[in-house]
């Protein structure tokens, strides 16, 4: 019978008492395979460490190369590539134990593997004979012509010398920049890695966010699924540039003071048989869950089999390697929710905690993120990673031996959901503060969030961004300085609340897409059929935001502006928010975090002239940011410098003008108790 373990996560959530036995049951898994790790690994790093075996490596016992693979089921394995012509059958590998092959390649006058040189591995298998790109190969290169993809051996001769030593601000709040290298350039074409270094993180530390979110850095066949369907594992997609480019980015950024994290896609794989792990050893079910188990049904693309120990093996090196090869600081883990749950989440309303238990969990893909994210925090203390996730599991964001899965943030999807919606289905006269407040505060306070206003899903073709649903095709013809429109107006007034409200209130971390906080106009589109093959929304329009005669320029201020007070006051830092005032009517939201005020007027045509707040306490404020500065593109309606003084009952009354944010901090406060 197994002990009881009172396991913090219920002993401080006691609605999740009825579920105790659940959370336990999990609890005693991830112990029972750290256990077994133990045993018949010595470590979890050492169990996380089949790049090292797998692949290619020196031999230095025969002066040559060793090249192992995983393939189970298939008859036999042949290596072919440029070191010998191409020839399918010159040489075969050898079966050892567990469905290892091996094969050893002496450094030979005209028969030798060299550095760049293209590679496959040839699986005949129940699935016929296939030139298959090795498993674990750590670059790839597609032909122009054809478009196919090879294995490419990278092995120079000297590797790259990391120059900055860097601890992510892993307990600070952070600022992230979710960025994409491929479409961070101006001009029609997919940016490099040396480009994006260049010329994009500049911009990142003058904006002021401390952490890059990168994403699409996994090897994928099809540019325009966003990096989101992975062939290549351990590749670095070569359309960015080569692995000692990605380096040098990393190693650019931390001397700047830039954490750089990587989108980590563990949730699926593409479908692809000829790029991709599907059907490797000739099976079905090597990589992926056996039958329709292991087909995504909404993604078009395979389902891990997280409960084998060779596949969780497989994913744990590759968390491993990312951090110890290219220096990453963390992960934003991506399709969580469709990994937690049998169903992944589809059609599920997670409108009770009885949604989350009741054997809907999946434990194999439950236990392998507990595992994942106890690796990279103790292989490189300080990492960060972060959980997409939709459905809220309790836990999520809390330690293992509290029970939870040991991530360090959850993102709050919920929010640009919805802004979107609210902006799309209600006039602004209709707009409920209360539900704004509810959903802006709705979090698990024992678990961190990071908020944001909007990310690339809402950029992508079928939605827009934030910029664009609020002023659509006025962006065209009317955001220069000497045009007059009501709906560039509206947009730019909203746009600023809505992140600065969002930034503030909503969690304990913030995260915008790339170009977003300028506003940046349209929606994303890669090069498909249906555009023509077309470069043109598959890019960023920095100059928009450079030119001054444009209001673009006004947003990226703001956007500074924002971050700087957030990181200067410690905002973030500060828990708990304390509501001041709500009114539905007045369009009006007051409330305090880390001492400052921060009110908000949506309110389309109202001004508010000696509105009264009821403090907590008497005291003084003065202003420090107001969106209608005429720097941030505003009307100038205020007077800043302006201390404004408690009255009877420490009421405090201001000049609210329409849609407008302002902050304000204390000059002075009673110490009355």
């Amino acid at each position: 019978m197994k002990p009881t373990i009172e396991l913090p996560l219920i002993a401080q959530n006691p609605g999740l008492q009825a579920f105790s036995r659940e959370i336990g049951d999990h609890h005693y898994r991830y112990l029972g395979m750290r256990a077994f790790i133990r045993d018949n690994w010595k470590s979890l790093q050492d169990f996380a460490s089949a790049h090292h075996q797998f692949g290619f490596h020196r031999n230095g016992q025969e002066n040559g190369w060793v090249y192992r693979e995983w393939a189970p089921e298939a008859h036999q394995l042949w290596l072919t590539g440029d070191f010998n012509q191409w020839d399918k059958e010159s040489h075969p590998m050898e079966r050892k134990e567990s469905g290892i092959w091996e094969i050893n390649i002496p450094d030979a006058a005209g028969q030798t593997l060299a550095h760049r040189q293209k590679v496959k591995v040839i699986v005949r298998g129940a699935n016929g004979t296939l030139d298959r790109i090795p498993a674990y190969i750590t670059f790839q290169d597609q032909d122009e012509q054809t478009k196919d993809f090879s294995g490419v051996l990278w092995w120079p001769k000297e590797s790259y010398r990391f120059q900055n030593v860097f601890d992510a601000p892993k307990d600070k709040p952070l600022f992230i920049y979710e960025a994409h290298v491929g479409m961070a350039q101006e001009r029609g074409g997919v940016g490099s890695f040396s480009e994006f270094r260049e010329n994009v993180l500049p911009k990142i530390k003058a904006a002021g966010y401390n952490c890059i979110q990168l994403m699409a850095i996994q090897e994928h066949p099809y540019y325009g699924s966003f990096g989101y369907h992975v062939s290549g594992f351990f590749s670095v997609s070569s359309r960015f540039g080569c692995p000692e480019a990605l380096k040098e980015l990393i190693d650019a950024a931390h001397g700047m003071g830039i954490a750089v994290i990587m989108d980590l896609v563990h949730s699926h794989a593409v479908k692809n048989i000829f790029e991709g792990l599907n059907e490797f050893d000739g099976s079905g079910h090597q990589y992926f869950r056996f039958g329709d188990a292991g087909n995504h049904p909404a993604w078009d693309s395979k389902i891990f089999d997280y409960g084998k120990p060779e596949v969780l093996r497989f994913l744990l090196s590759n968390v491993r390697f990312w951090l110890e090869e290219y220096r990453f600081d963390g992960f934003r883990f991506d399709g969580v929710t469709s990994m937690l749950y049998k169903d992944h989440g589809l059609g599920r309303s997670f409108d009770s905690l009885a949604s989350y238990y009741n054997n809907v969990l999946d434990d194999d893909a439950l236990l392998y993120l507990k595992l994942a994210n106890e690796l990279a925090h103790e292989f490189r203390p300080g990492s960060i990673t972060i959980a997409e996730d939709v459905s809220g599991l309790p836990g999520l964001a809390r330690p293992q031996n509290e029970g939870g899965l040991g991530f360090d943030f959850r993102l709050g999807m919920g929010i640009p959901d919805f802004w979107i919606k609210i902006i799309k289905e209600q006039p602004d006269e209709a707009w409920s503060m209360n539900d704004l407040w509810s959903m802006l505060t709705n979090r698990r306070y024992d678990e961190r969030t990071i908020a944001y206003a909007e990310s690339h899903d809402q950029a992508l073709v079928g939605d827009q961004t934030l910029a664009f649903r609020l002023m659509g095709s006025e962006m065209y013809h009317s955001m220069s300085r000497q045009s007059h429109s009501m709906i560039v107006d509206r947009g730019i007034a909203l746009h600023k609340m809505i992140r600065l409200v969002t930034a503030s209130a909503a969690g304990d971390a913030y995260l915008n897409f790339m170009g977003n906080e300028f506003g940046h106009p349209e929606w994303i589109d890669f090069p498909r059929e249906g555009n023509g093959w077309s470069f043109h929304y598959a890019r960023r329009q920095w100059s928009l935001a450079q030119e001054d005669h444009l209001r673009y320029r006004f947003l990226l201020d703001f956007d500074q502006a924002m971050l700087e007070l957030l990181q200067g006051k410690k905002v973030l830092e500060d828990k708990f928010l304390k509501e001041i005032h709500i009114h539905n009517e007045d369009k009006v939201l007051a409330f305090m975090r880390a001492g400052l005020l921060f009110v908000f007027n949506f309110h389309p045509v109202k001004s508010h002239s000696d509105y009264v707040l009821h403090m907590p306490e008497p005291g003084s404020f003065r202003e420090i940011l107001n969106s209608d500065d005429g720097r941030f593109g505003g009307f100038e309606r205020h007077r800043a410098g302006l201390e404004h003084f408690t009255m009877t009952d420490n009421r405090l009354s201001l000049y609210l003008t329409n849609r407008t944010a302002m902050v304000l901090e204390p000059v002075y406060q009673s110490n009355k108790k």
